[in-house]
C-alpha cells in the first residue's frame, strides 16, 4: 500500500486514488499478499477458499483428503452435469468420517493464511463458497468486511453484496433470490457496485470453458442476479464490479452509465484489476 490513508482518503489533494480489485482469489496466498502493491486500497470480491482446482485436480481441500484419482473423477462427473452420480461419490468417500469438521477445519487453515496476507487496508465481501461465520476470527484490524454495506474510498461510494444465488452446486453461501434482493436494495446508490456474481446479462453469465450459461429454468449453473441489474438500471453507477465467472464471454461491457466489469479469475492470473480516479 502507498501512503498514509484513513479509510482511503489521501492526505494530499493533488494526488490520484488508486484501488486493486481482486476476486476468486481460491487459495492464491502468494500473489494475494503482493496484490495491494502499490494501491490505496485492496477490494477483495470473495472466494478466498480452494476446495477443488478444476485445473489442476491436486489442489485444493478435496483432494487433500481424498486423493488426485477422485479428484479427477469428480470433476469429471460435475463437468458432465451427472450431479447424482457426484453425490454419491461425495457420500461414499466421506463415509465413515466427519464432514463439516474436515472442512472446516481445512476452511480454517486457509483462512488463516489468506487473512493473514491481506495488505491494510482492505475492504472485503463473501463469495458464494466462502463461509461467513469464520470471517470474524480472521479479518483484522485492517480489513473491513462488507455485505449489504457501504464505505467511502477516496472520496467515491462503494457498495458491496456478498455471496452467490441457489444452484445445483449447493455451495456453502447461497441465499434465495429475495434475500440478495435486500442486500443491494439497501445500498442505495453509490459510485461503485462490488460484488461476488455478475448482474443477469448473458453475456457476463456465460462461462467459455465450463459451457455452462444462466437458462430460465430450475438448474441454473453460473447465475447473475436480476437484482443487481435492475439496480444498475435505476441507480447507474459508475462502475459495477463482480468476479464468479471464472473464463466469461464478455469481461467489459457497458449498461446505460455503468461500466460493467469482471475483475478476473485471481487464482489464476495472480494480477489485481486497477481503478484509478
Amino acid at each position: 500500500m502507498r501512503g498514509s490513508r484513513a479509510h482511503g482518503r489521501d492526505t494530499t489533494a493533488t494526488r490520484r486514488t488508486r484501488v486493486h480489485v481482486v476476486s476468486d482469489v481460491h487459495g492464491n496466498t502468494e500473489a494475494l499478499a503482493r496484490a495491494g502493491d502499490g494501491a490505496d486500497a485492496l477490494v477483495c470480491l470473495g472466494d478466498l477458499v480452494l476446495f477443488l482446482d478444476y485445473a489442476d485436480h491436486a489442489r485444493g481441500i478435496f483432494p487433500d483428503l481424498f486423493g488426485a484419482a477422485n479428484a479427477d473423477r469428480l470433476v469429471e462427473l460435475r463437468t458432465a452435469r451427472r450431479f447424482e452420480e457426484a453425490r454419491a461419490l461425495g457420500r461414499e468417500l466421506w463415509a465413515g468420517r466427519d464432514r463439516d469438521a474436515a472442512i472446516l477445519g481445512a476452511v480454517r487453515k486457509q483462512y488463516a493464511e489468506m487473512f493473514a496476507a491481506m495488505p491494510t487496508p482492505t475492504y472485503a465481501t463473501y463469495g458464494n463458497v466462502d463461509v461467513p461465520a469464520l470471517w470474524p476470527e480472521y479479518a483484522g484490524s485492517g480489513t473491513t468486511v462488507l455485505d449489504g454495506e457501504r464505505v467511502e474510498i477516496g472520496g467515491r461510494v462503494f457498495g458491496f453484496v456478498g455471496g452467490g444465488l441457489r444452484t445445483p452446486m449447493n455451495t456453502p453461501y447461497e441465499i434465495s433470490d429475495e434475500e440478495y434482493a435486500a442486500k443491494v436494495e439497501a445500498l442505495g446508490p453509490v459510485d461503485v457496485l462490488c460484488s461476488h456474481i455478475p448482474p443477469e446479462v448473458p453475456e457476463l453469465t456465460y462461462d467459455t470453458v465450463a459451457r455452462r450459461f444462466e437458462d430460465t429454468v430450475a438448474r441454473r449453473f453460473e447465475r447473475g442476479s436480476r437484482a443487481l441489474l435492475d439496480a444498475i438500471h435505476r441507480t447507474r453507477p459508475r462502475y459495477a464490479l463482480f468476479g464468479h465467472v471464472h473464463q466469461p464471454l464478455v469481461r467489459r461491457m457497458r449498461i446505460g452509465a455503468t461500466e460493467c466489469v469482471n475483475v478476473g479469475h485471481f487464482a489464476a492470473t495472480g494480477r489485481p484489476w486497477v481503478l484509478e480516479w
